[in-house]
């Protein structure tokens, strides 16, 4: 299986947050599964960061790609295919990252790990 996780997900995957559904935690752990963070989760993690509402034991440049790694995780780049899958997504769910991971799942064929449940299949 390969997926792709939320940006909730990943942060309670590296917490070890309960919020994260046990199916989700055994999913990411399974050697198995190919396991991706986007770009876009980075992002958002920087800019909350940036805006004091994500606290981090260091700068999240430096934090989550470590800790990606640290997991076995591999960075998923934005391209431009998955950008133009917003033309045609409907405006179920406004939050900008959320609706980009959604288009990057769309074009990559891959499943989005999310609770979220406007987004989650």
């Amino acid at each position: 299986m390969t997926l792709l996780l939320d940006t909730c997900e990943f942060l309670w995957f590296i917490s070890g947050d309960a919020a994260l559904p046990a199916r989700t935690k055994h999913e990411i752990q399974n050697p198995n599964n190919e396991v991706f963070l986007s770009v876009v989760s980075l992002w958002e993690i920087i800019i909350k960061h940036t805006l004091g509402k994500l606290p981090l034991p260091q700068s999240p440049d430096i934090y989550i790609p470590a800790q990606r790694d640290s997991h076995g995780i591999r960075s998923l780049s934005l391209e431009e295919s998955s950008v133009k899958k917003l033309a045609a997504l409907p405006l179920i769910h406004r939050d900008p990252f959320d609706r980009m991971l959604v288009c990057q799942a769309q074009d990559y064929g891959i499943l989005l790990a999310s609770a979220d449940p406007l987004i989650s299949p």
